[in-house]
Order: structure tokens, then C-alpha cells, then sequence
């Protein structure tokens, strides 16, 4: 069986064909970035919590010195 030149130059035309469909592949998107966090004030309730523990806490002192006061 003789081998064709026709036959060997439509296979490497092939061959090369689906070398340069690999090489043109684009590759993945980049990754989106994250998203920015958000902007939540803390100064302007946080004052308010601290004066509200103080009382709470002045509170409680005072309930457990008038109950001390109370048994003796």
C-alpha cells in the first residue's frame, strides 16, 4: 500500500488547524472583587449606650445598698 501525499498534507492541515483552535481560546473572566463594606456609624449610639449602662449600673448599686440597709 503506497501512502498518498494528498492524504499527509490534509492530515497535518488538520492537525495544525486544531492546534491554533487551543491557542486562541480565551481564558476565564476575572474574579469579581468584593463588595465594599458597609458604612455603619457607631459614634452616635455609642455614647448614648455607655450613659445608659452608667445609669443602669448606679441603679443596681443603689437597689443593693437600700436591700443591705433593709435587713440590718
Amino acid at each position: 500500500m503506497k501512502i498518498v501525499p494528498n492524504r499527509i498534507i490534509i492530515i497535518l492541515v488538520v492537525f495544525f488547524l486544531q492546534q491554533t483552535n487551543v491557542f486562541a481560546a480565551s481564558g476565564p473572566p476575572p474574579p469579581s472583587s468584593p463588595p465594599p463594606p458597609p458604612g455603619l456609624p457607631l459614634d452616635a449610639g455609642l455614647f448614648l449606650l455607655v450613659i445608659a449602662s452608667l445609669c443602669y449600673g448606679i441603679y443596681k448599686l443603689n437597689r443593693i445598698k437600700n436591700i443591705k440597709k433593709a435587713s440590718n
